[in-house]
C-alpha cells in the first residue's frame, strides 16, 4: 500500500518550488511557525546525554508531570494512565489499532485518520459534521449511521473526535459534545479525543469528551501546536483507570513496545518540565495564541471579503473556506473540484492550500484548508518579532503575504 499524507505533500511541494526560486504563499501546512524559547531549549541541551531508551510508557517525572496537567485542568490523573509516544499520531494508530470495531469519523476531518485506518484495514463510517463546527460527526446524524451500519451486519466500535478542530479551526459546542458521549454510552463506543489543540483556543476552552464518558475515553495530545514543537515529537495519552481502560492501556503499551520503544529520553525531560507549566511557557502560549487568532482572523477577512463563505476561526491556525457562492465564476475558469481549486491557486496564483478532498470531503464541493501559521515569518527573527509585535499584521513580511493573497483571491474570483 502506497500512502503520503497529504500535509506532508504539500509541504515538501512547496518547499522544492521556493528551492526553486518561486515566490508561494504557502497556507498549506499546518506547523505552527514559531521559534523555540531558550528556557525550553536549554532544558533539551541538558538532557543530551541521556541516551537510554527508558520505560516504554516514558519516565517517571514526565508522566507525573502530565498527571498534574490533566489534573489542573479538572480531570484527575495519575501518572500511571499515560503513555509518551514520538508525537501524537504514533498514539491515535496505536488506539485505532487495539480498540475493536469500526472507526466513526466526521467528514471533513485531518487527513491522516481515515489513512490509519485503511493501514490496519479498518473500515470507516463517515458522518459530516454540523454546520456550527468541525471535529465531530453532526449528533443529529450519526445515531441513524450506527444503526444503519450494524443493520448491514457491520460493528462500530470507536468514535474519534477533535477538540478544537483540524481542518477548520472551530470547537464544537458543549452540549454537541456531551450528546455525542451520549450515543457513545448507548452503543458502547470507546471514543478517542484528539485534543492537540486545546491549548491554542483563541477565547477560553474547548470542551472534552472526558468529562461526560470519562470511563471511555482515551485523550491524545501533545507539544506539536502549544510550543511549536511539532519536530520535537512529543505526544502524549490519557486513558481511563478502569477494567477497560487498563487493558486498553496494556495493549498500547505492547504496540508501543514494537514500534517506537519509547520517546527519546531528551524529549521526556523537555516535557516533564513543560507540562509542569511554569510561568514563562503559560505566558509564551498564551502570546502565541494570540498571534495565531489575529492571523487566522485576518486570512479569514480576506477569504469573506473575496466572496467565499467560511466558519470564524477559533482555535489553533486554521480556516476552511468554501467557495460555493462563486461556483459559476469558477467553473467558467475550469474550477469544478476542490482538487480544481487547490490546482488553479498554486498553479496561477502561488497560493498553496490543501483540497477539501484531502479530508473526506465532498470532492465536487468547493472547500481547501487554509493553514496560516506560516505566515509570521521565514527566520526565527521575524518569528519572535512577530510574536512580540502589538500588531503582527502591519510587519512588512506579514503585510506583504495579505496583500498576496488578497490580489490573488480578488483574480480568482474576478468574472
Amino acid at each position: 500500500m502506497t500512502m503520503h499524507s497529504a500535509t506532508l505533500a504539500i509541504n515538501e511541494a512547496i518547499q522544492k518550488r521556493k528551492a526553486a526560486g518561486e515566490v508561494v504563499l504557502h497556507l498549506g501546512f499546518g506547523e505552527a511557525g514559531l521559534p523555540v524559547p531558550d528556557f525550553i531549549s536549554s532544558v533539551l541541551q541538558e538532557a543530551a546525554g541521556k541516551n537510554d531508551y527508558g520505560a516504554v510508557v516514558g519516565s517517571v517525572e514526565a508522566r507525573e508531570a502530565g498527571a498534574r496537567w490533566f489534573t489542573r485542568r479538572g480531570l484527575a490523573t495519575t501518572a500511571d494512565q499515560l503513555v509518551f509516544a514520538p508525537g501524537s499520531k504514533a498514539l491515535l494508530f496505536a488506539a485505532i489499532a487495539v480498540l475493536p470495531g469500526e472507526l466513526i469519523l466526521a467528514r471533513p476531518s485531518w487527513v491522516s485518520y481515515a489513512a490509519q485506518a485503511a493501514l490496519l484495514n479498518k473500515p470507516v463510517i463517515d458522518v459530516p459534521i454540523p454546520a456550527e463546527a468541525g471535529g465531530i460527526p453532526d449528533p443529529a446524524l450519526i445515531e441513524d449511521a450506527i444503526q444503519r451500519a450494524i443493520s448491514e451486519g457491520r460493528k462500530p466500535g470507536i468514535l474519534l473526535l477533535t477538540v478544537p478542530d483540524n481542518p477548520t479551526g472551530t470547537i464544537a459546542g458543549e452540549e454537541a459534545v456531551r450528546e455525542l458521549c451520549a450515543i457513545a454510552e448507548k452503543y458502547n463506543l470507546a471514543i478517542i479525543s484528539d485534543e492537540i489543540y486545546g491549548e491554542v483556543v483563541h477565547n477560553g476552552k474547548g470542551p472534552s469528551a472526558s468529562r461526560y464518558f470519562e470511563e471511555r475515553t482515551i485523550v491524545t495530545t501533545g507539544l506539536s501546536k502549544s510550543l511549536a514543537l511539532g519536530g520535537w515529537r512529543i505526544g502524549f495519552a490519557r486513558v481511563p483507570h478502569n477494567e477497560w481502560g487498563d487493558q486498553v492501556l496494556q495493549d498500547i503499551i505492547g504496540v508501543a513496545s514494537e514500534v517506537w520503544s519509547s520517546l527519546a529520553a531528551p524529549m521526556q525531560a523537555a516535557a516533564a518540565y513543560v507540562l509542569d507549566e511554569p510561568e514563562e511557557v503559560r505566558q509564551h502560549i498564551a502570546t502565541s495564541t494570540a498571534l495565531h487568532a489575529k492571523v487566522a482572523n485576518a486570512v479569514y477577512d480576506e477569504f469573506i471579503a473575496a466572496g467565499a463563505k467560511c466558519r470564524k476561526p477559533e482555535a489553533g491556525f486554521y480556516i476552511y473556506p468554501d467557495f460555493e457562492p462563486l461556483r459559476d465564476t469558477l467553473a467558467r475558469k475550469g474550477v469544478h473540484t476542490s482538487a480544481d481549486l487547490a490546482t488553479v491557486l498554486l498553479d496561477q496564483h502561488a497560493v498553496g492550500v490543501l483540497a477539501g478532498e484531502a479530508f473526506g470531503d465532498d470532492p465536487t464541493a468547493l472547500r481547501a484548508r487554509v493553514a496560516t501559521s506560516l505566515l509570521y515569518g521565514t527566520t526565527s527573527a521575524e518569528r519572535w518579532e512577530a510574536l512580540r509585535a502589538p500588531d503582527p499584521l502591519s510587519l512588512p513580511w506579514i503585510a506583504k503575504s495579505l496583500d498576496h493573497l488578497r490580489r490573488a483571491l480578488a483574480e480568482l474570483a474576478a468574472e
